[in-house]
């Protein structure tokens, strides 16, 4: 049986960062309709900043603690000088997760757990109780490991990155003309998709960095549910309800999803069952089931 944060994040359509130098922000994501808030530790936060971000960070996750398996804490890279002292500043506040950008591979999720492991005995959390989204396609190396981590301990998620991925590869830019990512990032987004369905752990849609663009945002967004992905990452409060009702099925959806399940109902030895024009077969039978059960957690 999955425990409370783990279904949480299965099941959690918009993932909203915000910088763990700004009080204001964070407080707005904390209080506001995202599924899950991440207190970024990160590239949110200049070097010079960071052990204030620290303490800020920590003082909001301790004055919100009926919030807390969904507030969430992106620490720094672990091969850097800075993700111990993130933990360690954190950790005794309870965060109900933590993202780990730039991971290489399930090593690092192994690390991660180690020191989860020891920080969660000293401050008396059951052990095991904080959850990990991995950021899985940041690095050159991250790209042939993405699906290597069913089994990987903690992880509730895997999500993609292509910013960093670009700095990487030392990319001029990671667009084609026309707007589109171009192949390689088209490929890390394909990885973290087939790697969190390998480790059976919910994918989540990386960012969309024009927070103006609403409508683009809306149509990308349903876009990544068909093709799979559970959730989305978010930059913005604006784009926190566009992800969210992006990530509900329409009304049409569920009638035609209820109706799959019904036929097959009506008909329990049949293999395959004609409907409006089409062959439906068993895995058609799966996705209406599916979706029904992820609409009625929500």
């Amino acid at each position: 049986m999955q425990d409370a944060v783990s279904e949480l994040a299965m099941n959690a359509r918009s993932w909203l960062f915000a910088p763990g130098d700004s009080e204001r922000k964070m407080d707005k994501a904390a209080t506001g309709p995202a599924d899950i808030a991440i207190f970024d530790l990160e590239d949110a936060v200049a070097e010079s900043e960071k052990p204030k971000a620290r303490t800020m960070t920590a003082a909001l996750l301790a004055g919100h603690t009926r919030a807390r398996t969904r507030l969430w804490v992106r620490i720094n890279p672990l091969d850097g000088p800075h993700a111990l002292a993130d933990l360690a500043a954190v950790m005794p506040a309870r965060p109900g997760g933590i993202m780990l950008p730039k991971a290489r591979g399930r090593a690092d999720v192994e690390t991660l757990d180690h020191y989860l492991s020891a920080l969660e005995v000293n401050a008396g959390i059951e052990q095991g109780a904080t959850k990990v989204i991995a950021l899985v396609t940041e690095t050159a190396e991250g790209m042939f490991t993405t699906g290597d981590y069913r089994g990987a301990p903690r992880l509730v998620a895997m999500t993609w990155g292509a910013e960093d991925l670009a700095d990487a590869l030392g990319a001029s830019d990671n667009r084609e003309p026309d707007g589109r990512y171009a192949f390689t990032y088209e490929l890390a987004r394909s990885l973290c998709l087939l790697g969190a369905g390998a480790a059976n752990v919910s994918p989540v849609e990386t960012i969309a960095g024009d927070f103006r663009d609403l409508a683009g945002l809306h149509r990308r967004a349903e876009n990544a549910r068909r093709a799979g992905f559970r959730g989305m990452l978010a930059i913005h409060p604006a784009q926190v309800e566009v992800i969210n009702e992006a990530f509900n099925p329409s009304a049409e959806e569920l009638a035609e999803a209820r109706a799959i399940v019904q036929l097959f109902a009506d008909q329990p030895t049949a293999g395959t069952i004609g409907h409006k024009g089409a062959m439906l077969d068993r895995p058609h039978l799966a996705r209406a089931q599916a979706l029904l059960k992820r609409a009625a957690r929500r």
